[in-house]
């Protein structure tokens, strides 16, 4: 590893909770090791330990100091040969390389043993059915949509839809059912068409029903839970470990919600009661997290969703708030989660996927 590789994978304890997931997402690896000015180490911090802590707290601009793991397992340069082992043993996915003055030096990866070998298809949600709400016109993309129904617009050459579908299948689903409206048929003989190892199923709207209100026309048809996305967004995170955090936590809905950093471009002035100025900051970050539009639902939602009704997924969430079920949050980065519902957007994503 050369140092502009290890340096990526250092965290300071002045980072905040946003510094630290900003930090992740630029190296990718999933976990900072934590050092003081001379790379002493003195914790860790992954994207784990980020999101229990924003379960617990909802506080991004806290330190790390409080979400860290200050007691880390880690292994001398001496003794590198031992790694592989030692995270087998304490079921970790990275460990720091320290010389005898404690000092970070290298980083070894679980990733790193697997490198050459074939990867396989994960099996693990082969009974989680998919659901896409695939009936909008998408009227945001026009004139792109004038042509084509938002889930075939394509991402270099391949269709959102397909891309979707593809991204669920790689961990196992394999039961996947599109609500369509808007230029069904030709969503239907795309999909026809192509050669695949998995079901589509189709439930069509004879009218608008929003991106709940389709869902009635799935009862009785899906008996287990179930993962519901929108057809014009990517959430780039591995979906076992959202399924699994769903079922522990006994929610009924699990909304995955991403980080946004949003950047005023102004000097914002605060005032006091008397109309005096109290603070001013120029062209501040505010940071927040919002809904990516994928969920995780257990199937007993489908029965309280009125027929033919046009609803909103969100006015769900907020019935079942209000009878007390629990509904929990499952938050990502703003890099794992991808968003092609504008022009603006759409372009992104066709930069970081398109080929």
């Amino acid at each position: 590893m050369n140092e502009e590789q290890l340096k990526n994978l250092l965290g300071f304890p002045e980072m905040t909770i946003v510094d630290a997931m900003e930090a992740i997402d630029q190296n990718s690896k999933g976990i900072l090791f934590v050092t003081d000015s001379e790379r002493h180490l003195i914790g860790c911090i992954s994207d784990g330990d980020i999101r229990r802590w924003l379960i617990k707290t909802g506080n991004l601009k806290a330190d790390i100091l409080g979400a860290m793991n200050q007691s880390p397992r880690y292994v001398l340069e001496t003794e590198k040969r031992k790694s592989y082992s030692i995270m087998h043993q304490y079921k970790l996915t990275a460990i720091p390389v320290v010389n005898k003055e404690k000092k970070v030096v290298d980083a070894v990866f679980d990733e790193d043993q697997f490198i050459g070998r074939a990867v396989h298809v994960s099996d693990e949600l082969s009974n989680v059915p998919v659901v896409m709400m695939a009936g909008g016109k998408g009227t945001r993309l026009y004139p792109y949509t004038k042509v084509l129904p938002k889930p075939l617009i394509p991402i270099g050459d391949i269709p959102i839809a397909e891309r979707i579908i593809d991204q669920f299948h790689s961990v196992g689903c394999k039961d996947f059912w599109l609500i369509v409206n808007y230029r069904k048929n030709m969503i239907k003989a795309y999909f026809n068409e192509i050669e695949k190892d998995y079901s589509i199923n189709y439930a069509d709207e004879e009218k608008p029903l929003g991106t709940a209100g389709g869902l009635s026309l799935l009862k009785g048809k899906i008996k287990d839970t179930f993962i519901l996305s929108n057809c014009d967004i990517l959430i780039q995170e591995d979906f076992r470990k959202i399924y699994n955090y769903h079922k522990e936590q006994h929610n009924v809905i699990t909304m995955v919600c991403s980080l946004k950093n949003y950047h005023i471009q102004y000097g914002v002035v605060n005032l006091g009661e008397d109309g005096s100025i109290r603070s001013m900051e120029e062209k501040p970050t505010v940071s927040f997290f919002t809904n990516t539009g994928c969920y995780i639902v257990e199937h007993e939602v489908l029965d309280q969703i009125p027929d033919n009704t046009a609803l909103g997924f969100p006015d769900i969430i907020s019935k079942y708030r209000e009878e007390g079920a629990k509904v929990g949050v499952y938050p990502i980065s703003e890099q794992s989660w991808l968003d092609m519902g504008q022009l603006d957007t759409l372009e992104d994503m066709q930069k970081r996927l398109g080929e």
